[in-house]
């Protein structure tokens, strides 16, 4: 299975040093300028970004939070949220968030590495993506309260070169302003932009390399 052997390779790439920042701003779009260092203040949290295959084909899993007036409010994002004090680290907030949200067990999947950290303006979150493998699809227990549905994406069609797009965005936290951004846009017209698609920039990057 080809899938095993990319997810090997993926497992020790994410060892050495990553493409960061450079790769992320092939898909960067902020609703506020970036300061130049990470804010005392800023919440440290984490996101799990999960692959698992389906017929020999590696997929990525997203969701779409409910709408609840936040600052994130009924965008596509991966699992994860901030850290709580009695995690003992922020793989352990990505795993926690992603139990709570979709119902993925961390004994169901095996955590590959970590993508490189990126601060949100908007929402003060310093976010901590992980990578992680589950050996097949899951079963999802969604929280109603935080999630809307699941997205499952193959990774040749979500990195495909259609796939990439500008799009008018309107960020809940300023919903006054329309913003044009780059973005990933799905077959069905779901737009993935913001933090969620500098993080998918990223993967996209490394797995180019493979």
């Amino acid at each position: 299975m080809s899938y095993l052997e990319k997810i090997e390779w993926l497992k020790q790439r994410l060892r050495y040093p990553l493409p960061g920042l450079e790769a992320q701003e092939h898909m960067a779009a902020r609703v506020l300028p970036m300061p130049p260092v990470v804010p005392k203040d800023a919440r440290p949290s984490a996101v799990l970004c999960l692959l698992f295959p389906v017929n020999d084909e590696l997929q990525l899993l997203l969701m779409k939070r409910t709408p609840d007036n936040t600052a994130h409010s009924g965008q596509v994002s991966f699992p994860g949220g901030k850290q709580d004090p009695h995690d003992t680290d922020l793989k352990s907030t990505a795993l926690r968030e992603a139990y709570e949200e979709v119902g993925i067990k961390p004994a169901e999947i095996e955590v590959l590495g970590a993508l490189t950290p990126l601060y949100i303006p908007v929402s003060k979150f310093h976010v901590f993506p992980f990578v992680a493998f589950a050996k097949q699809r899951l079963n999802y227990e969604l929280s109603d309260d935080e999630v809307a549905h699941v997205i499952e994406l193959p990774l040749p069609v979500l990195f495909h070169t259609d796939r990439k797009t500008t799009a008018d965005v309107v960020s809940p936290a300023m919903p006054q302003v329309i913003r044009n951004v780059k973005a990933y846009k799905l077959e069905d017209g779901t737009i993935i932009w913001g933090a969620t698609a500098m993080i998918i920039s990223e993967l996209e990057v490394i797995i180019g390399e493979y």
